[in-house]
């Protein structure tokens, strides 16, 4: 067994997770640095697409075939697989991403081999044996370190802390049997819902247009929306539109929504909290428009341009819209 694993999500069309890449790319820069043997798993009713993406990042990647997982809670099938694979009293180390499904596996991994966890790990270093998780806290406003205190555990890693990025060369892809006897668990997943939305998921959109509370009501969402269509983009939202009922919560982003990164992120009416800053700050470029020039986000923004939205917005839309004839 390697000393470094990857655990690989699958989404429903049966290809790899982006998070999974974000993470392989993580855990083959750790190995590299710590001399360290790094590979990949993927369990799956038909793992070899996921696990063929998983190898285009890692040296070595294991496909597990198991049909439970077609119709069954996938994080707790995955979870009863990878732990029948494990080498008892060996130095192991996992790395998994800290969405729904990798949160779950993690959770049920270390309850089965009583290992530790690190969770919503922002990056990692590798120091006397062992890997050390960064971690930010308190809304953003600390960065702590953790490490394990022995030599196994699991590290679930944030989306978009680390750009994804293929090897080299590609791996190879061995097919394992699934191991371990019996699923001990009855659950059985009677429907899959699927949210409405863009055609990629926001957190891999390379533009963002958001709104916040400024943005004053479901109606002002349109302007979002156009601008966002325009640009060929995603519309996000702060918790404050959320909550006011304005915009599905599976567009919030901060500290309690989704976590991205894109080239452009257009903040629309966002005063710029803490607790929304942490969701959005990793962007390349931040351009705010917003009345109040003392607004937080003035502070981190690469471009503000003070005024009324419903102004700024309509007159960039038709610019936007003249350029693209």
């Amino acid at each position: 067994m390697a000393g470094l694993w990857v655990l690989g999500e699958v989404t429903p069309d049966g290809t790899l997770a982006h998070i999974s890449g974000e993470v392989a790319t993580l855990a083959r820069t750790l190995a590299e640095a710590a001399g360290q043997e790094v590979a990949g798993v993927v369990v799956a009713a038909d793992p070899a697409a996921a696990a063929a993406e998983l190898a285009t990042f890692l040296p070595r990647v294991l496909a597990v075939s198991e049909p439970a997982a077609a119709d069954r809670p996938w994080s707790m099938v995955a979870a009863e697989r990878i732990a029948a694979l494990l080498e008892p009293a060996t130095a192991e180390f996992m790395f998994v991403g800290a969405g729904p499904d990798g949160r779950d596996l993690a959770g049920a991994l270390a309850a089965m081999r009583g290992w530790g966890v690190l969770a919503n790990a922002t990056g990692a270093a590798w120091d006397d044996g062992s890997p050390v998780a960064e971690m930010s806290v308190f809304g953003g406003k600390l960065t702590t370190t953790s490490r394990f205190t022995g030599q196994t555990g699991i590290v679930t890693v944030r989306p978009n802390v680390v750009s994804a990025a293929p090897a080299g060369k590609p791996g190879s892809v061995e097919a394992v049997e699934a191991a371990g006897g019996d699923l001990s668990q009855p659950a059985v997943r009677v429907e899959r819902v699927v949210e409405a939305g863009a055609a990629a998921p926001i957190e891999e959109a390379r533009v963002i247009v958001a709104g916040g509370r400024g943005v004053g009501g479901p109606d002002g969402f349109k302007l979002v929306e156009d601008l966002a269509e325009a640009l060929g983009g995603a519309v996000g939202a702060t918790r404050a539109a959320v909550d006011a009922g304005w915009i599905p919560y599976g567009q919030q982003i901060g500290q309690t929504g989704k976590i991205v990164k894109p080239q452009l992120y257009l903040a629309l009416g966002i005063s710029g909290a803490i607790q929304h800053k942490v969701g959005m700050q990793t962007a390349e470029t931040i351009v705010a428009v917003n009345r109040d020039p003392d607004a937080p986000i003035a502070d981190f923004a690469d471009l503000v341009v003070i005024g009324d939205l419903f102004a700024v917005g309509p007159a960039l839309l038709a610019e936007l819209r003249a350029r693209s004839g």
